[in-house]
């Protein structure tokens, strides 16, 4: 079989298994990286504070590449602004746009995304833009500059699974970027059935955080992500809608 990595921004990855850190205690962090053997995982500023108590960074395993979140921006400049002092701090050029002002929902603002993208984007960041599931916003994120997509799956922290599967796919189809599901999805199933759509990853957080063994469930997140993109490449066998079909020919039966 041909080399099958996920490349985002000039940058090659060979799990496509993204954690949201910001629900695990800094203890727990490195055993989720290795049991879900995650490349890349986010980084809320506020849990970096340099020269502070508990650093985040500090459990960081050595090789994981940081997806510095813009997480409390309610709008574009807030973004761009906590964008810059993450790279300031050392923290790399990738940064993943989160801008919601509501708290009952933490539905993402698409427009105010798409601001953010296009002046990040032009500065050299690798922006991908968390944003609601919709086909024309996330053409206006790609001719922003955006490195990838990451349509919600569900809101954030409700572990509800892909809700939005309809429109995800749309934009799998005709969005030629890498396409990472990202938020409510609560059970490795729902990870396999995402891949399988043909998203080219996953991330999880809410989900592992509130497991009972939450090192197991990360393991288990990698292998259901792992099969979901076998089978999609493997090509999916088609559906009979309104009819059966013998698993076995129906001639040749034995005579008496």
């Amino acid at each position: 079989m041909m080399k099958d990595t996920l490349i985002i921004g000039g940058h090659e990855f060979n799990s496509r298994f993204i954690l949201g850190s910001g629900k695990f205690s800094l203890e727990m962090t490195k055993a989720v990286i290795e049991n879900g053997g995650v490349e890349m995982a986010t980084l809320a500023l506020r849990r970096a504070n340099a020269g502070g108590k508990e650093n985040i960074l500090d459990y960081m395993p050595e090789g994981i590449t940081l997806l510095p979140n813009t997480s409390g921006a309610r709008n574009a400049e807030e973004a761009v602004r906590i964008a810059r002092l993450s790279r300031e701090l050392g923290c790399g050029d990738f940064v993943k746009i989160e801008v919601i002002h509501e708290s009952k929902y933490l539905m993402p603002d698409n427009y105010e995304t798409i601001r953010a993208t296009e002046i990040l984007a032009k500065e050299g960041f690798i922006v991908m833009p968390y944003m609601m599931p919709d086909l024309v916003a996330a053409r206006s994120l790609r001719d922003a500059g955006a490195a990838a997509i990451m349509p919600l799956g569900a809101p954030i922290g409700s572990n509800k699974g892909l809700c939005t599967k309809d429109f995800v796919k749309m934009i799998v189809e005709e969005i030629d970027l890498p396409i990472i599901v990202d938020a409510g999805i609560g059970r490795p199933s729902q990870a396999c059935e995402a891949m399988e759509l043909g998203v080219d990853a996953v991330m999880a957080n809410t989900a592992i955080a509130t497991a009972g063994n939450v090192a197991a469930m990360a393991k288990a997140f990698k292998l259901a992500i792992e099969a979901g993109r076998l089978a999609y490449l493997s090509g999916p066998g088609r559906v009979l809608e309104f009819r059966g079909e013998a698993s076995s020919p129906l001639t040749g039966f034995m005579e008496n």
